[in-house]
């Protein structure tokens, strides 16, 4: 079984500009790539877990986000940290519209999205880490028995005023000790939020 890097979308990969859909509203944040890269080399699996709701609330497409999403596979590829999986939910529970219009186990903070690439991919849930920007990524990553969770600090709405407050900054300081070691201590770091 392979240990599994997840990765909310909005705010930790690209800077959340609130239901990003179109390829000109996409902006990597600095050291995405490097990060992944590091994260592809010490073994894990990279699997995108994103709430997508915008979708159930009428606000684009399943289409126009597989498109987004298909650009965004190829960006990884073509800077050799290809993806291993993507996962999205478009449920909301009071907000949506038709049958997106549900509770569901998929929608963060349930564990389902990590469950599902688990099952899917061969993962070790218990040798994994969640990297996101709400609270709601660590406790779908702490429901689904992973031990080690990132909470990064800006929601991804702007480029960071601290170093550390980024994927990259993460994979390269704090991560270091936990995830090249074959030992994994459930540790939450909380990195500072920028006002």
């Amino acid at each position: 079984m392979r240990r599994g890097a997840f990765l909310d979308r909005d705010g930790v990969l690209n800077f959340d500009r609130e239901y990003v859909h179109k390829r000109e509203d996409f902006t990597f944040v600095a050291g995405v790539f490097e990060a992944a890269r590091r994260l592809k080399a010490w073994g894990f699996a990279l699997v995108v877990v994103s709430n997508q709701s915008g979708i159930g609330r009428g606000l684009f497409s399943e289409q126009e986000f597989a498109t987004l999403t298909t650009w965004m596979k190829q960006q990884f590829e073509d800077q050799g940290a290809a993806l291993d999986g993507i996962y999205y939910c478009p449920h909301h529970p009071t907000d949506a519209v038709g049958h997106y219009r549900r509770w569901c186990d998929c929608r963060k903070p349930q564990p389902g999205m990590l469950l599902s690439a688990a099952r899917d991919l061969d993962l070790a849930l218990d040798a994994s880490v969640m990297f996101g920007d709400r609270v709601s990524d660590l406790q779908a990553a702490r429901a689904a028995g992973v031990p080690v969770r990132y909470l990064l600090g800006t929601d991804g709405r702007a480029t960071p005023a601290l170093p550390e407050d980024n994927l990259a900054s993460a994979c390269f300081a704090n991560l270091l000790g936990a995830v090249s070691s074959t030992h994994f201590a459930d540790v939450l770091v909380s990195l500072p939020r920028v006002a």
